[in-house]
């Protein structure tokens, strides 16, 4: 065992460098992993502790008040019933703040979703104007218990008496309307009403709501909404954000595998001759190859444990969401499994691809076995003597034939150094992604900057005139939007009429073209996925009682509502309700214009008429993951810095054998070193260019089916710039040829005596 430990001593001094970077390289690893765990438990449990304490309803159905919601609870697979319970539409203001919320008079608390209250009180009949708040709202409009809020354009106000956490859908400015509970006395001009079921089955939530809908009549229901819905929209970009950092994790660990793997192979066959010695000297096979094992292990064994103690003891303190996650997962049941069986799954990985290099080591024979003169495939080709024939510096065509003369090597080195050049493109197509939906938003389904919603004090022509009017604003675009009932009646979709035929709403096609003809409509590809649906496609859908029957000549990219969206013009929406009028406006604002200064003097403009919001952008929930994309490549360059001082070390070795027939017909020292340079630049620049070509297809790839996943659809990605991706492969071709020059140099200085050591 001391003779073990000294062999390990001693090559630990040999290579030291490649040791600290593969405890980086695995603690890096090890961190993605994590968070990414802690990513995934943050997105589903707080949504799946509300849903579960609330005892949660699994459906929610908005319909007219006349409904007979009563005949709910005779469906098969109902297990209870909960409302009718009467809501209206309303608008609360509070220090400066405005948003769209739904009343819903709830006379005593609900024994099915049950708010969750977080702060205050709930309702009190003795208080007629109190109301409770759902959290996301209240922090949208800066409230908690005691204030007073408006609602204007009347002179009513409230107060709010508590907050709390609820498992429906959550406010979304410009989408989705924020939960307000009140008394059904302060619901005075009830529109609708609600009611929730819970289920005995949750799989059968589709075939549940197509029942409701047929007992109450599609024309009565105006609006489904299912705890699937909620749950994918409450885990949103967590998820996306666990799922980039677990994938990225996964493929920075294979390469790790795969660089311990080739340097274990290289550093093997330049210490043949001191292995056979061990043999000779009584070492077992399985010693030697313990002696490569345990010293790997505990490598990769000390950056794991680093990394976990990291994430475990500041994990909590990076800004932002993912500091937000780590200390929600430090609270959840499998927190401490998770903190141990990710480090430990890495180490194992580690570990079986050592042990398959080690395993060469322990079949060396313990008499050195002669090496031949020359490797196979040593010879110059024919085009490597025409190259020398024309005069070609002959460390270029050395260097080249260096390089590639080793048939099974070669490529496997290639390979290696190529796979976290490739996941360095992959994370710089994501981050060009998210540039695009900031820079760009206007070829990603975000054409408008603003959102304005006009009360009936103001009529539309005057609406629009009051908009057009702004010198910032290049364009309103009139519009409304409904639920509609899909074929089925499993689910409703939002139905939009934006623009009109004369001025057309600039919708941004991934395929097929605009809706320009009548009854022609756009849809994004969450309608598309739900209704098994393409491009030239007839639907029909259904509006209240009355059904709309629409020709899909595009398809749109939608960030909003998951993709379940088709949109056609106003015009068409006016054929079948004559006196439809818009309820919102779309604004497109000019170049430099800056949205929130925009939407404070348009509000002040419309005197309490005007409800403005912007656009709600993808990229903003993403902001966390360019500080992510950067750690990625960090730890990446740091697996492909092992890979090179291997590809080096493995050259400069090879390189060994030649030198005495190179400086025979004349090289100097300088040119047998630009002889390894070359080599290993060569090396870095086919892996590049590989990297490059499988990169940006691969890249484009994911992030496309990501989007279609996620309902937004295909055509989002935005590959690297190619003076972006040059920089990549000069970087590459030029760190490879750095780091090969040293090492290089002292090699084809060395003195006779030692040159022909290596060679016999």
């Amino acid at each position: 065992m001391r003779a073990t430990l000294r062999w390990a001593h001693s090559d630990l001094r040999t290579h030291r460098g490649e040791a600290l970077f593969l405890v980086l390289a695995t603690a890096g690893i090890v961190v993605s992993l994590l968070l990414a765990t802690a990513l995934f438990g943050y997105a589903t449990n707080p949504w799946q502790r509300v849903f579960t304490q609330a005892h949660g309803a699994h459906v929610w159905l908005h319909t007219a008040p006349s409904a007979d919601t009563g005949r709910l609870t005779e469906l098969d697979g109902v297990e209870s019933v909960t409302g009718p319970y009467p809501t209206a539409s309303a608008t609360l203001a509070s220090r400066g703040a405005r948003a769209a919320v739904e009343l819903r008079g709830t006379p005593e608390e609900p024994s099915v979703g049950r708010p969750l209250l977080t702060s205050g009180h709930w309702l009190d009949p003795s208080n007629p104007d109190g109301v409770v708040l759902e959290s996301r709202l209240a922090r949208a409009l800066l409230a908690a218990p005691g204030d007073t809020l408006a609602l204007p354009g009347t002179d009513r106000t409230v107060t709010v008496l508590g907050v709390a956490d609820s498992a429906e859908k959550r406010y979304r400015p410009g989408e989705q309307p924020g939960l307000v509970w009140a008394q059904p006395s302060a619901v005075r001009d009830p529109r609708g009403q609600v009611v929730a079921l819970r289920l005995d089955d949750p799989e059968d939530t589709d075939y549940a709501v197509q029942r409701a809908v047929t007992v109450l009549g599609a024309g009565a229901v105006s609006e489904v909404s299912t705890w699937k819905q909620a749950r994918a929209e409450a885990q949103g970009d967590n998820r996306l954000l666990g799922q980039v950092l677990g994938l990225f994790g996964l493929g920075a660990l294979v390469a790790a595998g795969l660089a311990v793997h080739g340097a274990i192979g290289t550093r093997i066959r330049g210490h043949l001759r001191d292995i056979s010695v061990l043999k000779a000297i009584g070492f077992t096979p399985g010693q030697v190859v313990r002696v490569f094992l345990l010293q790997h292990l505990a490598y990769a064994l000390l950056g794991a444990l680093a990394a976990a103690a990291v994430v475990q003891g500041l994990g909590s303190r990076i800004p932002g969401r993912l500091g937000d996650a780590v200390g929600v997962w430090h609270g959840l049941p499998g927190h401490t499994v998770a903190l141990l069986v990710v480090p430990a799954a890495v180490v194992l990985f580690i570990g079986a691809t050592t042990g398959l290099a080690a395993w060469r080591a322990g079949r060396v024979p313990p008499v050195p076995v002669p090496r031949r003169a020359s490797a196979p495939g040593g010879r110059l080709s024919g085009a490597a003597r025409s190259a020398l024939g024309l005069r070609l510096p002959p460390a270029l065509v050395l260097g080249w034939h260096r390089a590639f003369s080793r048939r099974l090597r070669s490529p496997a080195t290639v390979a290696r150094l190529a796979l976290p050049l490739l996941l360095i493109v992959v994370a710089m197509s994501a981050w060009t992604t998210i540039e695009r939906f900031d820079g760009r938003p206007e070829q990603v389904g975000l054409p408008t900057s603003l959102t304005v919603h006009a009360d009936a004090g103001l009529t539309g022509r005057s609406a629009r005139t009051l908009l057009e009017g702004d010198p910032q604003v290049a364009a309103a675009y009139p519009g409304v939007e409904v639920a509609a009932l899909v074929p089925g009646q499993t689910a409703t979709i939002a139905l939009r009429g934006l623009g009109t035929r004369q001025d057309p709403y600039p919708y941004s096609l991934a395929e097929g073209r605009a809706a320009t003809g009548r009854d022609e409509a756009v849809a994004g590809q969450g309608l598309l996925a739900l209704l098994d649906a393409r491009v030239g496609d007839w639907v029909r859908i259904t509006v209240g009682d009355q059904p709309q029957i629409l020709h899909i000549v595009g398809r749109s990219i939608e960030p909003e509502n998951a993709g379940r969206v088709i949109s056609t013009s106003l015009d068409t929406l006016r054929e079948n309700d004559p006196g439809l009028g818009p309820t919102l406006y779309e604004l497109r604002l000019r170049p430099g214009a800056d949205p929130g200064t925009v939407a404070d003097r348009l509000t002040a403009a419309g005197q309490g008429h005007l409800d403005v919001h912007a656009v709600p952008n993808p990229a903003d929930g993403l902001s966390p993951l360019r500080g992510v994309i950067v750690g990625l490549i960090v730890v990446l360059a740091l697996i492909g810095l092992i890979e090179l001082l291997t590809a080096i070390g493995g050259t400069v070795r090879e390189g060994e054998r030649d030198l005495l027939a190179l400086k025979a017909i004349g090289l100097s020292p300088r040119q047998i070193t630009a002889i390894t340079v070359v080599s290993t630049a060569c090396t870095a620049l086919v892996a590049a260019v590989v990297a490059t070509g499988l990169g940006v297809p691969l890249a484009r790839w994911l992030i496309d089916a990501q989007g279609a996943s996620s309902g937004i659809g295909s055509g989002i990605a935005a590959g690297p710039s190619a003076p972006l991706l040059l920089l990549l492969g000069v970087a590459a071709v030029t760190g490879a040829a750095a780091l090969a020059a040293l090492p290089a140099s002292r090699a084809a200085r060395r003195r006779l005596a030692d040159t022909l050591s290596a060679v016999a």
